[in-house]
């Protein structure tokens, strides 16, 4: 198989076996933006008619943010994770990403984070829509709900409801539903995977097997066709079933509510509105006119304006005063307290000395003569007294008074020859000046609040008395008008309950149209599904198909004239063979060209065949070990020129590609892909843009 060389008419024979293709299926990438904190960053995939960009580059230096816009519509499109640098976690709140669904055009929004979010917001329409259309959450686990953005996505790829078995050679092994995850193994080729040795996944089994299974969905050649076509026509039946009985739910609730028809609603609708715009205008000539015939009372206008603002400033400086007087009463006596509790201590060291002796220790007697030093030994204890000492007596009566408690000098005996002095009376001093003083400036505040009260009680009585002198002088004058204004204003909330009624209706309609599409695109797939088993019999076998994808990964090689090929193939297992042995036995370079060869097969292939690809490819760093860095490699930097990928990719998409899409980030694209280049970054902040986040320079 390997030697074997199939010509485009062969090709285009056996390609006859397959559907024809459809440029309008699958999906496309239109627009990415970044909704930031104060600003959007948005990259736009459509040429000058609006249309998806067959080929879009997205160039520019290193680190300015290429790879990102790949992960953020891999973000959109339901990837676990989206790009952590920190000018995105700084600058961006959502990601937006506009794809057409089927030709249809619609919008994916998901919040960034610390967290990544766990469910998108899909709507019709496009970016930048004056009336946004009703939007639907849409979960993101567990992809085999059908209220999940994967069965959402799979459904326009034609693959909803496919069950993927665990263990591929058990026909009764369990089964996981298909996720479009796994079907952005095909769609999506990142830096990782160009030259490392796990382009297939090896080095994760079941991730391996899945792969695999997932080639031979997407081609609809896997074994048990037959069996899955009738399990997946039966669960989308029950689907269909549960959706036409919600679209009918619906429309009865419409009709017992008298709803009527769009057409009638939307009449109703605009009708109120452009009555409530007829009646702000009448409103806002009619306060005109009441203003033009009260310009006479302009004099008592300034005058009622003046006393109102010396009422209210009268009325702030009393709420200040009063609000002092609160706060500083409490501190006044908190004070008081600590005058009290300083005297106290100060009497209960003169009245209470706790070394006074009345009864004797051992006999318990009552001591009449008071305990004294006598020819240096303690009458009490007999007890030798140091000479310095001989002179004190022990008894507190000895001890002279204070006068006053401010001015204490008592002292603390103790057992010992030496006694410490006891001395409140600075503090006492300095806290009885703080009273003075709180107490001092209280009082001139409640005086000054009887002034300011009644100045504030005399500001209020001007201000009312010049208010109804305004009312009386205008009263005649403006009477005439008030009850024209009153009638404007209910026909305004007449307008306005009906605006409510109808947006309500509108609502409602909205809702059973999208229950209707429901049913129309499940009603649809059941359709396809059934013409599909019933043509079962004549689709290619998996083989025929292997040799196709074979024939095309070595075509593209040789177009990109790979140096000394040879026996390039891809078996059965969809490993790819370069010179009789498999890819990863090629160097970094040869890696580079083999992944993005393999990938492509596969994506040309799906498209020319009508297999249920979704229609785009996204290839990060094709360049990648082949240009003049430190890492190039040598047997490829020279041979293989970077313009035949370019040619290969712009002669497919114009051909037998045209209607598909592929995306890619390069570093230096060649001259001839300039006119494909929808966005370069300089990574220099005098030429803008910088880069993704395009104020984000430093």
């Amino acid at each position: 198989m390997a030697d074997t060389m199939t010509s485009p008419d062969q090709r285009a024979v056996a390609a006859d076996d397959f559907q024809i293709a459809d440029s309008d299926r699958g999906i496309r990438i239109r627009k990415l933006r970044l909704n930031g904190v104060d600003r959007p960053y948005e990259i736009d995939f459509t040429d000058t008619s609006n249309y998806p960009r067959a080929l879009s580059v997205v160039a520019g230096a290193f680190s300015t943010g290429k790879t990102s816009v790949l992960e953020f519509i891999d973000y959109c499109l339901g990837a676990k994770n989206h790009p952590p640098h920190p000018e995105v976690r700084r600058k961006v709140r959502s990601a937006s990403l506009e794809v057409t669904l089927s030709g249809a055009s619609h919008v994916i929004e998901r919040s960034v984070g610390e967290q990544p979010s766990t469910h998108a917001f899909v709507r019709a329409g496009q970016l930048g829509d004056i009336d946004i259309p009703p939007v639907e959450r849409r979960i993101l686990r567990p992809p085999g709900d059908p209220r999940s953005l994967s069965s959402l996505l799979l459904s326009h790829c034609g693959l909803e409801g496919v069950e993927l078995r665990e263990a591929p050679t058990q026909a009764d092994s369990a089964t996981d539903p298909l996720s479009f995850r796994d079907l952005m193994s095909l769609c999506f080729l990142p830096n990782e995977r160009l030259d490392d040795k796990n382009l297939l996944f090896e080095n994760t089994h079941m991730k391996r097997l899945k792969l695999g299974q997932v080639v031979d969905v997407v081609f609809g050649v896997h074994d048990d066709k037959a069996v899955e076509l009738g399990r997946r026509i039966g669960e989308l039946e029950k689907r269909l079933s549960r959706a036409r009985t919600e679209y009918s739910s619906a429309e009865e609730f419409l009709f017992e509510n008298s709803f009527g028809n769009r057409i009638d609603i939307e009449g109703q609708f605009h009708q109120a509105r452009a009555r409530m715009r007829s009646i702000d205008i009448e409103l806002r000539d009619l306060d005109g006119q009441i203003l033009g015939a009260s310009t006479f009372a302009e004099r008592l206008r300034v005058r009622h304006r003046g006393a109102s603002e010396r009422a209210r400033r009268a009325s702030m400086v009393l709420r200040d005063r009063e609000t002092q007087v609160r706060r500083l009463v409490p501190l006044r006596a908190q004070y008081a307290d600590d005058v009290s509790k300083l005297i106290m201590l100060t009497e209960a060291h003169e009245l209470f000395d706790p070394l006074r002796v009345q009864v004797c220790p051992a006999c318990m007697n009552t001591m009449n003569n008071a305990v004294s030093i006598d020819d240096g030994h303690c009458s009490l204890c007999r007890s030798a007294i140091p000479t310095h000492s001989a002179h004190r007596n022990l008894n507190v009566e000895d001890q002279p008074a204070p006068d006053r408690p401010d001015q204490d000098t008592s002292t603390v005996h103790t057992h010992g020859p030496v006694t410490a002095k006891f001395d409140v009376s600075t503090e006492l001093r300095a806290t009885k000046a703080r009273l003075r003083e709180i107490t001092g400036y209280i009082d001139d505040l409640e005086l000054e609040i009887e002034d300011r009260r009644a100045e504030h009680e005399q500001a209020k009585e001007q201000e009312r008395q010049l208010a109804a002198q305004l009312d009386e002088s205008t009263h005649h004058a403006v009477t005439p008008f008030l009850s024209q204004r009153d009638d404007l204003m209910r026909r305004k909330q007449e307008s306005a309950a009906v605006i409510e009624r109808t947006q309500t209706g509108i609502r409602m309609l909205d809702s059973l149209d999208r229950r209707g599409t429901a049913v129309t695109r499940l009603q649809t797939q059941v359709e396809a599904l059934r013409r599909e088993r019933d043509e079962s019999s004549i689709e290619p076998d998996r083989d025929r198909l292997i040799h196709l994808i074979s024939d095309r990964y070595r075509e593209i090689l040789t177009a990109w004239r790979y140096p000394k090929i040879d026996q390039a193939f891809i078996d059965t297992k969809l490993v790819p063979h370069m010179r009789g042995t498999s890819y990863r036995d090629a160097s970094s370079g040869g890696r580079t060209l083999i992944s993005m060869a393999w990938a492509l097969a596969i994506f040309e292939i799906a498209w020319e065949t009508g297999a249920s690809h979704p229609g785009f490819m996204m290839i990060d760093s094709p360049q990648k070990n082949l240009g003049q860095g430190k890492d190039r490699d040598a047997e490829f930097a020279d041979s293989v020129a970077v313009d035949g990928v370019y040619k290969h990719l712009n002669a497919w998409l114009s051909g037998s590609g045209a209607g598909a899409q592929i995306l890619i980030v390069d570093n230096a694209p060649p001259t001839m892909a300039d006119g494909d280049v929808v966005i370069r970054f300089s990574g220099r902040a005098e030429h803008p843009p910088y880069g993704l986040i395009s104020d984000e320079v430093s």
